[in-house]
């Protein structure tokens, strides 16, 4: 096909709307008005595609007959090597953090052990790693987890390290689905553990605990309280339990007889059902519960049917314990360090006591029948510790 068909000359003589072939795909289509712009049409198949050149002789970015030729051998020669001409026009997918966060907790849906633990989760990545939402995975560095996760890092380690370890998870979804091929900037070993300043007071697990000493006095005080919160933290001490599982207990999980508390795995962080040999003051508490429950939760919080919530009971543990810096989860601590220290208890049934693995598989079923046994007399020697105040 000839090529060269149009002239500058014939170009600006042209007024009627309609498209003018130059030879070759390259076209001058005029519209109504008298707009001129150059486009490239060609067909693979049955596929016809048209490319965009630019305005004639119009806009910041006016583009001549020559330039406009120059274009069209440009395009000609990606046809003939084979390539796409349009590949190079279309901007590259930008894989951002968020989309990768979004993927990501889409595809934990079924994973989560309870609803709370989702929405710590979703609350963590979208509310404190929002610096980061915008960011193309792939370029996120180490300085832009560091910024992220500092504003919480002395006031809130448990808070950071959470917040930390979950864009791990997302950093580690990216390289995964090879959106990203450095490694990941949220590692804390080798990486963040060089650069983040050290924080002033270094607390054990990152969860305040009671000194074990001063639980006695602790006690005898949540007793002064006639309120929910009050009897749930004694219980949650007395079980060695973590909040979850204290605030959710039911009174059909409570056998009297074998004087135990099953904890249904969905409710237990490790996602098996675990046992809990009841002290005779354990006992006492549900017993005094049933009087006055409305519903099969042993502590309920109130006409709506939920359990206590966890900061009515932070709140009665702070009102009661001599340290105003203790946590619920701190009692697991303040109960393993007694243990620990003023027992003969083995490690692996302190271990046990607070649902803990230990040991290999052939370990765990050897002990499996003798366990609860001895975990009875370590809860009844802890609850007999914990009334010493009284």
């Amino acid at each position: 096909m000839a090529r060269r068909k149009l002239s500058e000359t014939a170009i600006k003589r042209l007024d009627k709307p309609g498209i003018y072939s130059d030879g070759d795909g390259l076209f001058l289509r005029v519209r109504d008005g008298g707009s001129r712009q150059f486009v490239f049409i060609y067909r693979r198949g049955k596929t016809r595609t048209e490319l965009g050149l630019g305005g004639y002789g119009q806009g910041t970015a006016p583009v001549s007959l020559a330039l406009a030729r120059e274009k069209a051998d440009a395009i000609r020669d990606k046809l003939a090597r084979g390539f796409d001409p349009t590949a190079e026009r279309k901007p590259p997918r930008v894989i951002t953090f968020k989309h990768c966060m979004d993927e990501l907790l889409a595809a934990k849906a079924g994973e989560w052990t309870n609803e709370k633990h989702r929405q710590q989760w979703e609350m963590t990545l979208r509310e404190y790693a929002k610096p980061l939402h915008d960011l193309a995975v792939a370029d996120i560095a180490l300085g832009d987890v560091k910024a992220c996760i500092l504003p919480h890092w002395q006031e809130r380690p448990e808070t950071a390290d959470r917040l930390r370890s979950r864009i791990q998870a997302v950093i580690d979804y990216a390289i995964a689905h090879e959106w990203r091929v450095a490694a990941n900037p949220a590692r804390w070993k080798g990486l963040l553990d060089k650069v983040m300043p050290a924080r002033r007071k270094l607390q054990r697990g990152h969860h305040p605990a009671l000194a074990y000493a001063a639980v006695p006095e602790m006690m005898a005080a949540l007793r002064q309280s006639g309120g929910v919160a009050a009897r749930c933290v004694e219980f949650l001490a007395l079980t060695c339990a973590r909040s979850g599982e204290a605030r959710g207990a039911t009174f059909s999980e409570i056998d009297r007889e074998a004087r135990t508390w099953t904890v249904p795995a969905e409710r237990m962080k490790s996602g098996k059902t675990h046992v809990v040999p009841l002290s005779d003051r354990a006992l006492a508490i549900v017993e005094a519960m049933r009087q006055r429950a409305t519903s099969d939760l042993i502590f309920g919080g109130g006409v709506d049917g939920r359990p206590i919530s966890d900061t009515a009971m932070t709140k009665a543990l702070r009102l009661a314990s001599p340290d105003k810096a203790a946590t619920l989860h701190g009692m697991r601590s303040a109960f393993r360090d007694w243990a620990g220290d003023k027992t003969t208890f083995p490690r692996e049934v302190a271990e046990a006591a607070l649902a803990h693995s230990v040991g290999n598989a052939v370990e765990r079923a050897y002990r499996r029948g003798d366990a609860l046994d001895k975990r009875r007399a370590l809860m009844a020697a802890w609850g007999e510790f914990c009334a010493t105040a009284a």
